[in-house]
């Protein structure tokens, strides 16, 4: 008798199921990477150009910039300090992650080459860059990438530090972000300039460079300290990031507490200035005010001297005495 195996009828169904959620699955995850598009790949100053992108996050706000001295490849290699910051577009994405918006063309305030930057405001951080060329705009080669060194996070980041007695009455918070990263690449990487932002609420990042003083060869693995600062009184949620050759390499929130010795300090000079004012007046206005007739001061309360003596009514001489002498009878 022949051995025979027969498999169930819903086999079929199911692994059609299986190979529809796997498609699925693909074809999600082909649109994570956020890209961005241009109408044309050059433009003259005064005019513009429409910036179109897709695989974005739903409903995020994004910033376009023209920045120079960058490269899609690159990014933007000096920061948000290359780029046109009074002339950016800000734009929401829709509920497919995508967007379209006109874009002015000017000049950066670094030579090209040049591209339209586009970056998150809020959320996660996410970036993208296409080239453009600004027509007339000054061109100069990019540096040296870094001699060929690649650096990237190999660590979570940390804030050190805590506040004190000044930051609780107004003093500037401070931290020390404290990062591990490594270099990929091939080549040395000598004395890296970091970007340090601070951003609140739905603010972009205000950032500020800062040098690391060393070299990091091909993989070694170094820990970065670098400063951080917030303004006099600054409180509330705020996230640190750090940024390397134009993308973000970490971020990191930081809660400040309310600095409520200001608070203290307004209310007793709320509370103890009017008081003494208060009392101040008082005292000038009875000092200086007349003083009438009919409402004298009584005068002081004496005491009652005490009587005198009354001398005993005696007779000059003892009654059963014989009287003084040199006196007659």
């Amino acid at each position: 008798m022949p051995f025979t195996v027969r498999l169930p009828y819903v086999s079929l169904p199911v692994l059609l199921a299986l190979l529809l959620v796997l498609a699925g699955a693909g074809s999600v995850g082909a649109v994570d990477r956020p890209t961005v598009e241009l109408s044309k790949s050059q433009a003259g100053t005064g005019g513009s150009v429409t910036v179109s992108g897709s695989g974005w996050r739903p409903r995020a706000l994004l910033t376009l910039l023209v920045c120079g001295q960058a490269e899609p490849r690159r990014g933007v290699t000096g920061g948000t300090n290359s780029c046109a910051n009074t002339d950016g577009r800000a734009v929401t994405t829709g509920a497919d992650g995508r967007f379209r918006r006109e874009l002015p063309v000017v000049e950066p305030p670094v030579p090209c080459p040049c591209v339209v930057h586009v970056a998150t405001v809020t959320g996660a951080a996410a970036e993208a860059d296409a080239a453009l060329q600004v027509a007339g705009h000054t061109v100069e080669p990019l540096p040296a990438e870094a001699a060929g060194g690649r650096l990237s996070l190999l660590a979570d980041t940390r804030l050190r530090g805590s506040g004190g007695l000044l930051t609780w009455f107004g003093s500037p918070p401070a931290r020390t972000l404290v990062v591990t990263v490594g270099n990929v690449g091939t080549s040395p990487v000598k004395n890296p300039v970091f970007q340090v932002g601070t951003s609140h609420g739905v603010y972009a990042p205000e950032w500020q460079d800062q040098r690391w003083r060393g070299t990091i060869r091909p993989g070694d693995k170094p820990r970065i300290e670098l400063p951080v600062e917030l303004g006099a009184g600054a409180h509330g949620d705020y996230t640190v990031s750090l940024k390397y050759g134009g993308k973000v390499l970490a971020e990191h929130p930081w809660g400040v507490d309310r600095p409520w010795g200001v608070t203290l300090f307004w209310v007793l000079v709320l509370l103890v200035v009017p008081a003494a004012l208060v009392r101040g007046g008082l005292a000038v206005i009875d000092h200086a005010r007349p003083r009438r007739p009919g409402h004298a001061a009584p005068p002081a309360r004496r005491l009652p001297l005490p009587a005198p003596r009354r001398a005993s009514a005696t007779p000059w001489f003892a009654p059963d005495g014989d009287p003084p002498r040199g006196t007659g009878t």
